[in-house]
């Protein structure tokens, strides 16, 4: 059995992405409520009582919502580091300490057939971290919640088999929004999020001959639109040479409803 993914759930109301190998699953981030991480697990035909463990990237709510209620339910394992740790007291109810893990940022923990490798991102957390799983050749990168894509984190993601890609915001969209100027300062800045282009000219950068998949992640519900961030990310990337639907497929994500169980 190969590495197999679904995004959960993708935007500001919750985050989750699910992976698994023959011998491993694990959840990356828990948003939303229990009930809805178990609708969604549901939909994708897998049971949460199932897990490895769990995966933290930081410690702001649309990505730990139901960590502790999932952690508690299930006896699950949580893996974060410690200013994450620390971060989310008081945020996540009580974890019994062997529930606790450490998993230190610019790290790679093996988990059976499964090799996983942190590395820090951009943004206004404590010390957010985001995950590439490894296994058996192929290469699943994870980045979302940062305001910029740093040399070295393109040098850890480059040529991956599959991302799941921040496109935030339409930075006229944004400009124009309704948000007050204070929210869309930082939204723009270094520790945010980024837009369509930026992450556009990022992908350019980092997709091999590896790569077949891109998904958009963390779509802004009120500064996007899933037609215009695949179209804006299409033709900045044609504009550097590279075409969509030859070298890779572009897809959405959605708050609400999972993506199809996939290989990579």
């Amino acid at each position: 059995m190969t590495l197999h993914f679904s995004v959960l759930a993708s935007g500001s109301t919750g985050n989750a992405i699910y992976v698994e190998t023959e011998d491993q699953r694990f959840l990356v981030d828990a948003g939303l409520s229990g009930k809805q991480m178990d609708a969604l697990f549901t939909q994708v035909g897998r049971d949460m009582k199932n897990l490895s463990g769990l995966l933290v990237t930081h410690e702001h709510s649309d990505h730990i919502k139901g960590i502790g209620i999932v952690a508690r339910k299930y006896k699950l394992p949580i893996y974060a580091n410690e200013k994450t740790w620390k971060a989310m007291d008081g945020l996540i109810g009580e974890v019994p300490l062997e529930q606790k893990f450490t998993f230190d940022m610019e790290t790679v923990k093996s988990f059976g057939s499964l090799d996983i490798e942190s590395f820090g991102v951009s943004h206004d957390a404590a010390e957010p971290m985001f995950y590439v799983f490894h296994h058996e050749g192929k290469k699943l990168a994870l980045i979302t919640d940062t305001g910029y894509v740093s040399d070295r984190m393109k040098g850890i993601i480059s040529n991956a088999d599959v991302y799941v890609f921040e496109s935030n915001h339409d930075v006229q969209m944004l400009r124009m929004g309704r948000y007050p100027w204070n929210i869309k300062r930082r939204i723009l800045g270094d520790y945010g999020h980024v837009s369509n282009e930026d992450a556009a000219i990022a992908m350019s950068e980092v997709v091999g001959d590896k790569t077949k998949q891109i998904y958009l992640a963390h779509l802004s519900a009120d500064n996007n639109m899933k037609d215009l961030a695949k179209m804006s990310v299409s033709q900045t990337l044609e504009g550097r040479g590279i075409r969509t639907g030859e070298q890779f497929e572009l897809f959405d994500t959605d708050p609400k409803k999972p993506t199809a169980l996939t290989a990579v």
